[in-house]
């Protein structure tokens, strides 16, 4: 429930198309709901927030997450849950018939009955350096999408051949956020935010041969960056930079 939904529910009272208590139903599970013996699934955090709870399905069994993800679709919201293996997506899939299942992203995305779009001052741009940064880009620009949030996709455009990103400068310039997505020696943040004067969150990759050490030399070249401005998350949190970018983005009420 975000506060558009709050919203609504007090002109339908108002209207009197709905009951108190009928709206007093609606609300019963709030702010949380005790989800099997494991989980309290966070009704209210969109609310809060703006970003709605998602589920990391990393450690979770295909059970945990078909119950959570029930549990946070069912008022019409939608939901989202990372890092979910294609085997433990195929379970989940055959108990939560609208999850949607993304293989390169490793997500699960239950579509909200009303689209969140028109949320975004402009478009987040999700720049990934190379091919073998595309499930970390690509948990980026679908966890940003199903924020509400228009995004363009610029791949495999590493400094490694530098007209690559170049050619892309006008795309570039367009956005109103990059996320950009590095794995190696992660030189691409530094270079896109001499390109642009757009907000930069870069993400580090775990790419990369031994002296890359999982993505720390990535990370430490990004927090390190010649071009001012540059925030970093951690390695591989494709997920966090959207969240990032979408807060930057958003568009704000009146209240």
């Amino acid at each position: 429930m975000d506060a558009e939904d709050v919203r609504r529910l007090l002109e339908e009272v108002r209207a009197g198309t709905l009951s108190p208590a009928q709206a007093a139903e609606r609300l019963r599970i709030l702010p949380y709901e005790a989800v099997g013996e494991a989980a309290r699934v966070d009704h209210h955090r969109e609310l809060r927030s703006g970003i709605p709870e998602v589920v990391l399905g990393e450690f979770k069994t295909a059970e945990q997450i078909s119950d959570i993800l029930e549990a946070l679709a069912r008022g019409g919201s939608g939901a989202l849950a990372t890092r979910v293996d294609a085997e433990k997506a195929r379970a989940v899939r055959a108990r939560v018939a609208r999850a949607l299942y993304h293989e390169v992203a490793r997500m699960l995305v239950v579509e909200p009955d009303r689209p969140r779009g028109g949320r975004g001052r402009g478009t987040i741009a999700v720049v990934a350096a190379g091919t073998s940064d595309l499930p970390v880009a690509e948990e980026a620009a679908l966890t940003a999408e199903f924020l509400g949030h228009p995004v363009a996709r610029l791949t495999d455009v590493g400094v490694a051949g530098l007209h690559r990103v170049l050619a892309a400068s006008e795309k570039l310039r367009a956005c109103e956020v990059a996320v950009v997505v590095a794995g190696m020696e992660g030189a691409l943040p530094s270079v896109v935010a001499g390109l642009i004067d757009r907000p930069i969150v870069a993400v580090p990759t775990s790419v990369g041969y031994g002296v890359g050490l999982g993505g720390f030399a990535a990370m430490l070249a990004m927090l390190a960056s010649c071009s001012p401005g540059v925030a970093v998350v951690n390695i591989d949190n494709g997920f966090g930079a959207a969240v990032a970018a979408a807060r930057i983005n958003a568009v704000r009420g009146d209240g």
